[in-house]
C-alpha cells in the first residue's frame, strides 16, 4: 500500500526505508539489496539511497514511498491518494512517472482518488463511486461518452458538464425541447425511439462545454443555437471557457480564443446535441439511446482507479 502521506521513517535512509519491509519478512541481506536497488531504479532514486527523508523533495518522498511497496513484488498494489499532497505542477509530473512504471511493471494497480483528471489519465478501468456504492464501471473514455446518471456525468470531465432544464414536446412527429427562457430545439432524429417516452415531461439535457461552442459552422455542420449572455470570461490558451447565463442560470462553453467579449455581452453559441444526454429529472438515470457505439471494449484491464 502507498499512503496519502508518506509515512516515512525520519530516522532511517532511503535505503533502509525501502528494505524494512523485507527486512522483516526475514528476506536475506543480499536478496534485499537486489530488490531494493531494482526499485530505485526503476523510480529513478539510485542517488538518494544514503540520504534521510528530510533531505528529500515531496516528489523524491513520494517515489520513496511508492519504492516500499514495489520491492515486495507483489501482484496487487494499493495507491490511497498518493499524489494529494503535491502541488499541481509536481502532480502533473508524477501522473506521467505512475503511468511509466505501471506499463514497465504490468503489475495490477487499484489507485484511490477524488481526482477526476487523475483517474482519466491513469486508469486502464474506472471505478465511480458515491457514499460507498459503485455507480460505474469502465474504460475512462466509455465512462466519459455514455454516464450511466447525472452524478458520473457530472463528474467525470473538466469542465463539468452542463445540465439545462427543459421540457420535452411532441410535434408533427418531431421531438423539441423548450427551455425556460423559451427557446426551443430540436433533438436528434435517431433518439425519437429513446426519448418518445418523455414527451410532456421536464427532463435535463446534459451537454459538455466542448460541445456548445461559438462556433458559427461546426466541422460537422450538427448544430441547434442557443442565445445567452457572457458572464465571464477565462482565456485558456488556444481557447477560452466561458462562463454565461441562459434562462438565470450559469452555464460553461468553450469559446474561441481570438474572439474578445465582455461580461453582459450577448452570446450566440452553437449545441450540438448528437453528443446531448438525456437524464430523468425522476431517477437520475441518463437515458441511453438505442443505438450506442459506445461500449466499453473487452480486453483485460490492470489499473483500476
Amino acid at each position: 500500500m502507498v499512503f496519502q502521506s508518506y509515512a516515512l521513517y525520519p530516522h532511517m535512509t532511503v535505503r533502509g526505508n525501502l528494505a524494512f519491509g523485507l527486512k522483516m519478512k526475514g528476506v536475506p541481506r543480499a536478496e534485499r539489496e537486489r530488490l531494493v536497488q531494482r526499485a530505485a531504479t526503476i523510480l529513478g532514486i539510485e542517488s538518494l539511497l544514503d540520504r534521510k527523508p528530510r533531505q528529500l523533495s515531496d516528489g523524491q518522498r513520494q517515489r520513496v514511498a511508492m519504492g516500499r511497496a514495489l520491492v515486495r513484488e507483489l501482484r496487487a498494489f494499493l495507491f490511497d491518494e498518493p499524489l494529494s499532497n503535491l502541488d499541481a505542477a509536481l502532480r502533473a509530473q508524477m501522473r506521467i512517472e505512475i503511468k511509466r512504471i505501471h506499463q514497465r511493471l504490468k503489475t495490477t494497480v487499484v489507485y484511490v482518488t477524488h481526482d477526476q483528471i487523475e483517474a482519466m489519465t491513469l486508469a486502464d478501468k474506472i471505478v465511480v463511486m458515491r457514499s460507498g456504492r459503485i455507480e460505474q464501471v469502465g474504460d475512462p473514455m466509455s465512462v466519459y461518452r455514455a454516464p450511466v446518471n447525472k452524478f458520473v456525468a457530472g463528474f467525470i470531465g473538466s469542465p463539468k458538464m452542463n445540465f439545462i432544464a427543459a421540457r420535452l414536446v411532441l410535434e408533427k412527429g418531431e421531438l423539441r425541447a423548450e427551455l425556460r427562457n423559451g427557446a426551443a430545439i430540436s433533438l436528434p432524429r435517431d433518439r425519437f425511439a429513446s426519448y418518445r417516452a418523455y414527451a410532456e415531461a421536464e427532463v435535463e439535457i446534459g451537454l459538455r462545454p466542448e460541445h456548445l461552442t461559438d462556433r458559427a459552422e461546426p466541422p460537422d455542420g450538427d448544430c441547434q443555437f442557443l442565445d445567452g449572455v457572457v458572464d465571464v470570461i477565462e482565456p485558456m490558451g488556444a481557447t477560452s471557457l466561458i462562463t454565461f447565463t441562459l434562462a438565470g442560470a450559469a452555464y460553461n462553453a468553450i469559446g474561441d480564443a481570438g474572439r474578445v467579449r465582455g461580461a453582459g455581452e450577448p452570446l450566440r453559441l452553437c449545441a450540438q446535441l448528437r453528443h446531448m444526454h438525456l437524464i430523468d429529472p425522476q431517477t437520475e438515470r441518463v437515458v441511453p439511446p438505442l443505438e450506442s457505439d459506445t461500449e466499453a471494449p473487452k480486453h483485460a484491464h490492470r489499473l483500476a482507479v
